[in-house]
C-alpha cells in the first residue's frame, strides 16, 4: 500500500509513522508513506497557500490552486483509488472503513488547515471524507495519522499475530471482552475462573457474552 499525504505541516507526521507497528509496516515493505510539503507546489511567492475567503468571514482558505497543481502531479504518475480529505463534517472514521481502505493499494489523504479548503478541490479531486470525530482540531495531520494507523495495522504481515486484528473491537459489531494476564492473583483480585479452565468452547462463550454486556453498557446505540 502506498499512501501519499498532502500537508503545509510534514513535521506533525514524522513522529507517528516513525515507530511501533507503522514503523514495522514500513521497514517489512508492506506500506509507503510519503508526505508531501504543500508550500513546494504553490505558484505565488513566499510558498503562500491560502487567502481571504470571499464573501468575508474570519479564518483564511486553502487555495485551490496549489492543491490542484500537487494532486495533478500525484495522479499522473499512478491510479490512486482514494483522495481523502480530512475534514471534521466529514463521515465518521469507523472500523468498517478501515478494513475497506485496507485493501486499496493507493491513496492520497489531503490534511486540511485553516477554515479548510477550497470547495472546488472537494468536487472535483476528492472521493472521500472522513471525520475522526465531532470537534476541530488545529489541522488534518493527526486525524490522518489515527486513519493510516487503524488502517496499516490491517495489512497482512503488519501484526506478529495476524489474527489479533480480527478480535479488536468494533470488528464484530462488538467491543473486545475483558483481558487478564498474570499473576491470576494479584492483591486479591483474581482472574475469571472460566479464562483458567482450559476449554476454548467455555471460554468463547464467556468472551462473547462479556463483548455484548460490555457493548450494551458503554456504547448501547451499537446494539440496537
Amino acid at each position: 500500500m502506498r499512501i501519499d499525504i498532502i500537508t503545509v505541516v510534514p513535521e506533525l507526521l514524522v513522529s507517528p509513522f516513525g515507530h511501533s507497528m507503522m514503523k514495522r509496516a514500513k521497514d517489512r515493505g508492506l506500506l509507503e508513506i510519503h508526505t508531501h510539503n504543500l508550500r513546494d507546489h504553490t505558484p505565488y511567492k513566499q510558498g503562500q497557500v491560502d487567502d481571504y475567503q470571499f464573501g468575508g468571514g474570519a479564518g483564511m482558505v486553502m487555495m485551490p490552486e496549489p492543491l490542484a497543481i500537487l494532486l495533478d502531479k500525484l495522479m499522473a504518475e499512478r491510479t490512486y483509488e482514494e483522495v481523502i480529505y480530512m475534514t471534521p463534517d466529514g463521515p465518521l472514521f469507523d472500523q468498517r472503513t478501515a478494513n475497506m481502505l485496507s485493501l486499496r493499494e493507493n491513496m492520497i489523504i489531503i490534511c486540511g488547515h485553516y477554515k479548510g479548503i477550497d470547495e472546488r478541490i472537494r468536487q472535483h479531486y476528492v472521493t472521500r471524507e472522513i471525520s475522526i470525530g465531532d470537534y476541530v482540531l488545529s489541522g488534518g495531520e493527526l486525524a490522518a495519522a489515527v486513519v493510516v494507523d487503524a488502517v496499516g495495522r490491517l495489512l497482512p504481515g503488519v501484526l506478529n499475530d495476524e489474527t489479533s486484528a480480527l478480535f479488536d473491537s468494533f470488528q464484530d459489531g462488538l467491543l473486545a471482552p475483558p483481558v487478564y494476564t498474570r499473576p491470576a492473583n494479584f492483591r486479591g483480585w483474581e482472574v475469571p475462573e472460566v479464562l483458567l479452565c482450559g476449554d476454548p468452547k467455555k471460554i468463547d462463550d464467556w468472551r462473547y457474552e462479556q463483548s455484548v454486556k460490555r457493548t450494551k453498557e458503554r456504547r448501547p446505540g451499537m446494539t440496537e
